[in-house]
């Protein structure tokens, strides 16, 4: 019964949020709602107690101009979308302008995401996503020009690379030939990182996108009682090149990393440890995600 309820509530807050943008934004070229159906579906849900959860998600579009003395004003849209948890999970924005090119508009929605992520936990946040568009999306229009101009030919886009950073959780890691493949195929891959044999076992692996990914599918099919990839990092690089790459490395290769094993088989590793390692690479947060408590 619990989580229903939360569903209503949840419910209420983007009616709520909806009609505060109506009046604040009256003008069609301001905020339109693009399906009509989901939000006559919610507020049905929310007024009867029977009623079905909504098949649809409420979307709607909000139309920014950025303030900038600049006589070529830009207008960005932001495309937006609530999921059914919203606000407890973060609303789905796509902002979109003519003057973006395809990797400024990758690099903008991902700066806002991470925004969103950083400050918009369980609160509607419509208007503060639409502040941040407005104070920093004009900004995007003319970053990176200058200096991808200058070395690749206008003829050839610059291509978006994306580095990424994956941290598995497996409940545990003793078998050889398991360790062995993971040491393999990430060098095979190209990828650094560290892995913790023991239980818990854990794996970081880095590097390009497209690796990580096989590393990833590897690693899944073999036979685990219980494996998930806790936490990923994605930055896209602008005609990454290998230098690029290097940049956003925190390790140096990928080796086993055993932390001091206590305990009767000698495989609970010392957690205090990690969470050093860790804190040396400037990781210090993932220890939360993994555990759920703070390092000491």
């Amino acid at each position: 019964e619990t989580t229903e309820m939360t569903h209503r509530e949840e419910a209420v807050i983007q009616i709520s949020e909806l009609d505060l943008l109506t009046s604040m934004f009256p003008y069609e070229e301001e905020f339109t709602v693009t399906d009509q159906l989901a939000v006559a579906e919610l507020k049905h849900y929310v007024e009867n107690e029977s009623a079905e959860t909504p098949s649809s998600k409420v979307q709607f579009i909000l139309n920014v101009k950025p303030e900038i003395s600049n006589a070529s004003v830009v207008e960005f849209s932001m495309a937006c979308a609530l999921p059914f948890q919203y606000p407890t999970v973060l609303p789905e924005i796509t902002v979109r302008s003519s003057s973006l090119s395809r990797s400024q508009q990758i690099h903008l929605n991902s700066d806002l995401k991470t925004y969103l992520m950083q400050n918009c936990s369980g609160e509607p946040c419509m208007l503060s996503a639409r502040e941040w568009v407005k104070d920093h999306a004009a900004a995007y229009v003319d970053k990176d020009l200058s200096s991808s101009s200058v070395t690749t030919s206008s003829a050839m886009p610059s291509e978006v690379i994306t580095f990424t950073r994956l941290w598995i959780y497996s409940h545990h890691i003793y078998n050889k030939q398991k360790r062995k493949n993971i040491i393999d195929w990430a060098k095979e891959l190209s990828l650094s990182g560290f892995c913790m044999p023991g239980k818990p076992g854990v794996v970081c692996v880095e590097g390009l996108q497209s690796s990580c990914e096989e590393f990833w599918s590897r690693v899944r099919r073999l036979t685990w009682k219980r494996i998930l990839i806790r936490h990923r990092e994605d930055v896209s690089l602008e005609g990454g090149g290998h230098v690029e790459i290097q940049k956003q490395r925190k390790f140096s290769t990928l080796e086993e990393k055993c932390f001091d094993a206590h305990g009767a088989r000698g495989n609970h590793m010392d957690l205090g440890q990690l969470y050093r390692f860790l804190e040396e690479k400037g990781c210090a947060d993932i220890f939360q995600m993994y555990f759920g408590v703070e390092g000491h």
